[in-house]
């Protein structure tokens, strides 16, 4: 995770987050996105299903709504959609503040900390010493171990830490492991600065490097952290697929997460490509990585904000959200393969009634807000059209604020401007039109939107192409809005409200 020692007062604690309340004391709070009931979160970590429960641990500090001494926050739910947000699961210490990681299911007791038949929960992640980097020796940052006996509600932190010391590497951090069974180990990856580095273990406490990945591929305008590692099938194959979060340098500015395909024989990634890619072109969608022990079904949920700006958007008592979960897959598209996104099927339980419109003809403006029952709630938006022409949503309000996502037919990109979508005036590369390529070559588009109070998530073309982005209207949307110049007929529409997710 990137550090900001950024030192700004903390804001008042409000309450209540309803969607009409975007001038009271909760405003932009989300209301199906999993955020704290207050004070600073960025990066999800640790993220592993155990016993019929997802656990979601993340980057937080507990005592403002900017970036401080790292802990790790904690959240369960049943279903990855309903979160209750549980008591802080590990404080600093004498070795230093607690960074990005990941946990396992050490199912085969292979460290050693599991008593009397229970199977331990383990977290690995990575100590951040404040006093060492001030002193600049590049040694301030290793990895650790906890482990938990009760499923996560406490933890021990294991006596022989760190148990991978830092060899030099200002940024040495961000462990994702995961268990490799073909060589029966653990193999953890690595960011170590501007690469990844492997390493393996026989019982997660001693660690042997195997190689190293990166230096001079993908994209490298900032230094690389939480990374990821797992499989994919395509085709009756299995695909590895790298994660490597990049700070900055992202397509549109900022942070960004580029992935790489390819093959991992336990102890070398080779990628079948050197083209740099991009798992989400918006802004913001940061840090994801995906759950462990949830087989083949492959999860990932990211931090829905960008450094670029974090630590000053303006939302009151809290900072920080996470994206919706997203299932991974793998997609064939003008002879290249990408890795595709796509909502969990897990929400469709707060998907409401859903209208649906065939054969809609858009010349100018459509205005859609009667058709939906007359009111602009969080919700969930399908449409497939021919691609031949420009096509837009537009969100308005009375304050004159507009949000606008569409289809640009001359450049072939799909985008979200968030120029004139109300507060931008925190950070000034904030208000700004967000575009990306569409990959798909089919004549016909389609598109799923995602919109929360404060954020939209698109997903075009089977997840082909990812836009996520913030946004913080003055007051609330009350139209919606399809426009076309040139025209263009919208072959199935489907509108659904999303409803509010249960207080976390």
């Amino acid at each position: 995770m990137q550090k900001f020692l950024i030192v700004l007062a903390g804001l008042a604690l409000a309450a209540g987050h309803a969607f009409s309340q975007v001038n009271k004391p909760e405003a932009h709070r989300l209301q199906y996105h999993f955020s704290p009931k207050a004070h600073w979160m960025n990066d999800p970590n640790g993220m592993v299903y155990s016993k019929g429960i997802y656990h979601l641990f993340f980057q937080y500090y507990p005592d403002s709504t900017v970036w401080g001494p790292m802990h790790w926050g904690h959240a369960t739910s049943k279903d990855m959609v309903h979160w209750q947000e549980q008591p802080i699961a590990l404080y600093p210490d004498s070795l230093g503040w607690i960074f990005s990681g990941s946990a396992v299911v050490d199912a085969n007791n292979t460290s050693g900390f599991g008593k009397n038949g229970q199977v331990p929960l383990v977290a690995i992640f990575t100590h951040h010493n404040d006093k060492l980097e001030k002193e600049k020796t590049g040694k301030h940052q290793y990895q650790s171990l906890a482990y938990s006996l009760d499923e996560g509600k406490t933890w021990t932190k294991y006596a022989g830490n760190p148990v991978l010391p830092n060899p030099g590497i200002e940024d040495f951090r961000d462990p994702k492991v995961r268990w490799y069974e073909p060589q029966k180990k653990w193999i953890m990856t690595l960011a170590t600065k501007d690469r990844i580095t492997f390493y393996s273990s026989p019982n997660l406490k001693e660690w042997r490097k195997e190689s190293e990945f990166g230096k001079n591929l993908g994209a490298h305008g900032g230094v690389w952290e939480c990374p990821d590692l797992f499989p994919l099938q395509h085709n009756g194959k299995t695909v590895w697929t790298l994660l490597v979060s990049i700070n900055p340098g992202g397509p549109n500015g900022g942070s960004a997460t580029q992935y790489f395909l390819g093959d991992f024989d336990g102890k070398t990634f080779t990628p079948s490509s050197t083209k740099t890619k991009w798992m989400d072109y918006g802004p913001d969608n940061y840090a994801g990585v995906t759950f462990a022990n949830t087989g083949n079904r492959i999860v990932l949920m990211g931090w829905m904000n960008n450094w670029q700006y974090a630590n000053v958007v303006p939302t009151q008592s809290w900072r920080g959200a996470t994206t919706v979960p997203r299932e991974l897959g793998l997609k064939e598209a003008n002879g290249d393969l990408f890795l595709t996104s796509s909502p969990v099927k897990e929400l469709d339980a707060l998907v409401g009634k859903t209208t649906s419109l065939n054969s809609v003809n858009v010349r100018g403006s459509y205005d859609l807000t009667a058709k939906v029952g007359g009111k602009v709630k969080p919700f969930k938006l399908s449409l497939s059209a021919l691609a031949n022409n420009d096509l837009s949503l537009v969100l308005t309000n009375e304050a004159g604020n507009e949000l606008i996502i569409g289809y640009d037919k001359a450049t072939n990109t799909y985008y979200v401007d968030r120029t004139k979508a109300g507060k931008t005036n925190f950070e000034k590369g904030f208000g700004k039109r967000n575009s990306a390529p569409r990959l798909s070559v089919d004549k016909t588009m389609s598109l799923t939107l995602l919109i929360d109070v404060a954020s939209v998530e698109l997903f075009a073309d089977q997840g082909l192409t990812l836009l996520t982005s913030v946004f913080f209207p003055e007051q609330d949307f009350t139209k919606l809005l399809i426009k076309s110049t040139s025209g263009v007929t919208i072959s199935k529409l489907a509108y659904a409200v999303i409803s509010e997710n249960e207080p976390h």
